[in-house]
């Protein structure tokens, strides 16, 4: 760096300060100070009051006496205006340092995010023998990322233990780092507890899922006759909204309407916050429109609740608000409208929003950089979401995730591993939020042997104490067909949220327990929790794959009159699935007639499945016109509609649908299966002759064959519906994809090994009968997960009863 040089305004101006002759003040008489010194430092002191952080400095380079007052102030003045390359220069050439500015430089390094730095500056005042007071130590304990426990005994031995400023920042700093168990040692260890202790520590265990200890403590703060400030009301709100306990947190409400005036911006936007997360629309609207301030919070809050509900309109409503009212542009919620415009997804809206990025230069900022990955990653534009993630200068965990959740987001589950792998490489250290999403990178490939890894690593790394990455643990056994072990985490579980009771009726919605999925729904009910959509969606599904279409038609008017949950889409497409499959067709044109969504794909080919079981054949042709038109491309609704001729005995219409698909250029799909043998993936196509042991794996199952000959097993033709001999059909029948993957496995896994099979289709009718019976003949358990759930066969039985 080249040595600072004064302006020659500032050596004219401080000729003139020198050469002044204005009346003595008697104080500089009294005490011997250079006349010249004091008006430099009187104006010093005022243009440093004035922000001209500049011109002081220009002034202070200038002044014949130099003290660490001025020098500490012009740091503090570097600080406020942000110019931290200007503040390293300056402490690095000073002649003299103390306490105070050994803490200002920190402070500075730590607001620039450079959290490393501030502890290594610390480090280097303990060499030069300057000892920290409450203050420095509060400092260092505040950077982000310190070291807190490195550092806990050494503010024990400076004599900080007992000081409730100091044990209060700890305490924080252990439960910003998820370190919930040493900060509660920290709290039961203080000889004082004030608000704040209460309030960071209520925070902590919120922040961690532990909303019944937080409610504890609130309890016992109350007791303490403190009183509580806007962060108790926020934390308390946070519990709530954890808890999804709609009771309590209009409790807490009461409870600050009557503590305070009620205007506190803040906690508006906690309410407003649990309101939303509640799906309590209406009250979220009323208390936003009574709310006498609103800041940018109050309208991200607004326009993210409006964006979960599916509410474009009212999103883009409130966006355009924000821009009349006259908020700076560049303080608007971009990073969340890009979340919206993801979550939607509407493409079109969030290229218009990063148009308005590139033209006001913030298309680098940090959170719209990982929004921007985000938003693209869920509109289905995972290498435009690359490019940037590639591009961008500063890739924290938080960035890393946002790429890895994309890749998962996107069936990309092999390269999520791949990039988090990398992750850890480079020395970032996952979050609970990586884990998460890691979590469902291994259930998407139903590689168990990775997720046991990956269980193992985090509770290592400390994150399983959480109840959000406990939840997605139990997740992920759910969905790889280890349904045991789900519920092994659930019980083993200390706290649980409303996520930890959606993942297990999830769980056993997969494997078609329909009335597990409902009890543990209730259970939920009886434990003071609300169900928000998730849940419901859940126990829908459940209710689909068990073929109980009153219970659907129960939960799904429950949903609606009794907890005030619009349906989405997806829950609509759930009551037709269940109905149709149940062949109540008339009851499924009502419920198209009052979906108040327009109709999708899913939707008619759920209606297309449907006729095929029941052979409405004139639904079944209007449903497959109408996927023709809305999925060209995708061969599954002309497959089912010649099948459903080939069955009927109408050969002609089977074949003339079969040259429409191939004079459209539209191919089906082939049938895989794959299998994980130590920690290794083998895939298998129908009759496949690639891999090196198929003359083993073909003499294996013709060794079952004859086995399942001696039980009866008759191989039922209509599955291979072809214009084909009888023999030929029951040929082709023998080697499809999930039996050969069977058979690979059982040569080469030890006998009593349970067996994990996934499918990209729907297992046939003859593969499902045959799988019960391999599964009672080799006594082993075989889970199969195909496109549509988990088939779990044992001692001849399948968990789906035979309903799929």
């Amino acid at each position: 760096m080249s040595p600072f040089k004064p302006t020659a305004g500032a050596v004219s101006m401080a000729s003139r300060l020198a050469g002044a002759s204005t009346p003595l003040d008697a104080r500089i008489i009294k005490n011997g100070i250079d006349p010249a010194t004091y008006r430099y430092k009187l104006h010093f002191n005022h243009l440093i009051s004035s922000a001209r952080v500049s011109c002081a400095r220009e002034v202070f380079d200038q002044m014949p006496e130099k003290d660490i007052v001025s020098f500490n102030r012009i740091l503090s003045g570097y600080s406020r205006s942000g110019n931290v390359t200007s503040a390293e220069d300056l402490f690095r050439t000073a002649d003299q340092r103390n306490l105070r500015t050994w803490t200002i430089m920190m402070s500075i390094l730590a607001a620039d995010g450079r959290g490393s730095d501030a502890v290594s500056l610390f480090r280097d005042m303990l060499r030069e023998g300057e000892a920290p007071d409450r203050v420095a130590v509060s400092t260092v304990l505040n950077v982000p990322g310190c070291d807190v426990l490195s550092l806990h005994p050494f503010v024990t031995k400076l004599g900080f233990g007992t000081s409730t400023v100091v044990c209060n920042t700890l305490l924080d700093a252990y439960c910003k780092q998820g370190l919930i168990a040493a900060a509660r040692r920290v709290f039961l260890e203080m000889p004082e507890r004030d608000t704040v202790t209460y309030n960071a520590m209520m925070m902590g265990c919120s922040k961690e899922g532990l909303h019944r200890e937080a409610l504890q403590l609130f309890s016992a703060m109350r007791r303490a006759g403190l009183d509580a400030s806007q962060f108790t009301f926020s934390s308390m709100l946070t519990v709530a909204t954890g808890m999804v306990d709609l009771h309590l947190g209009r409790q807490i409400h009461g409870l600050f309407v009557r503590a305070t005036s009620a205007h506190d911006v803040f906690v508006n936007n906690a309410l407003l916050d649990f309101y939303s997360k509640c799906d309590c629309l209406d009250d979220l609207k009323h208390l936003f429109l009574e709310m006498p301030e609103r800041d940018n919070v109050s309208y991200n809050v607004m326009i993210s609740a409006y964006a979960w509900n599916r509410c474009a309109g009212m999103v883009l409503q409130l966006f355009r608000k924000m821009q009349k009212i006259g908020f700076d542009r560049r303080t608007l919620p971009y990073a969340s409208l890009l979340s919206v415009a993801g979550s939607l997804p509407h493409i079109g809206i969030g290229k218009q929003i990063q148009a308005q990025l590139v033209v006001l230069g913030l298309t680098s900022e940090y959170l719209v950089g990982n929004a921007l990955i985000d938003m693209y990653s869920k509109c289905g534009m995972l290498d435009t979401a690359k490019i940037i993630f590639v591009k961008k200068r500063e890739k924290t965990s938080i960035s890393w995730t946002a790429m890895l959740t994309g890749c998962v987001q996107n069936g990309q589950h092999e390269e999520a591993l791949e990039l988090f792998c990398d992750m850890r490489r480079i020395g970032l250290r996952p979050d609970r939020a990586t884990c998460s999403s890691i979590m469902k990178a291994s259930s998407g490939l139903a590689m168990i042997e990775i997720g046991r890894q990956l269980h193992s690593y985090f509770t290592k790394s400390g994150h399983m104490s959480s109840v959000f990455s406990g939840s997605a643990l139990l997740d992920m056994y759910g969905k790889c067909g280890c349904l045991d072990e789900a519920l092994r985490t659930f019980d083993e579980m200390p706290e649980k949220n409303s996520i930890t009771w959606n993942a297990v009726i999830s769980a056993y919605s997969h494997y078609g327990q329909a009335k597990n999925a409902i009890r543990m729904f209730e259970s939920m009910i009886d434990c003071g929790l609300y169900p928000d959509s998730v849940t419901f969606l859940s126990v829908l599904a459940a209710c689909s794959h068990s073929g109980l279409a009153e219970e659907c038609m129960k939960y799904f008017d429950l949903m609606k009159y009794y907890y005030s949950i619009s349906p989405w889409k997806e829950h609509y497409s759930c009551v037709i699935d269940t109905l149709g499959r149940a062949g109540y067709f008339d009851k499924v044109q009502k419920v198209l007639d009052e979906m108040p969504f327009e109709d999708d794909p899913i939707i008619w080919s759920s209606i297309l499945h449907s006729c095929r079981i029941h052979g409405n054949k004139d639904l079944a042709i209007m449903a497959a016109k109408k996927l023709f038109i809305m999925t060209p491309t995708d061969a599954t609704p002309y497959v089912i509609l010649s099948n459903i001729y080939a069955k009927d005995g109408n050969w002609e219409e089977a074949a003339r649908v079969k040259k429409i698909m191939r004079d459209r250029g539209v191919r089906k799909e082939s049938g895989k299966s794959w299998v994980e043998i130590k920690r290794k993936v083998y895939t298998f196509s129908s009759n496949d002759q690639t891999n090196p042991m198929i003359a083993d794996i073909k003499a294996e199952l013709e060794r079952l064959y004859k086995e399942m000959d001696k039980l009866g097993y008759e191989p039922d033709a209509s599955c291979a519906l072809h214009l084909v001999d009888d023999e030929l059909k029951l040929e082709s029948l023998k080697y499809h994809s999930e039996r050969l993957a069977i058979a690979f496995a059982l040569i080469n896994t030890p006998p009593g090994t349970p067996i994990r099979i996934m499918k990209n289709l729907s297992t046939c009718l003859d593969c499902h009968a045959a799988i019960k019976m391999i599964s009672k003949i080799v006594d082993r358990d075989i889970i199969v997960r195909d496109s549509r759930r988990f088939h779990h066969f044992k001692d001849g039985v399948c968990c789906c009863g035979d309903y799929w």
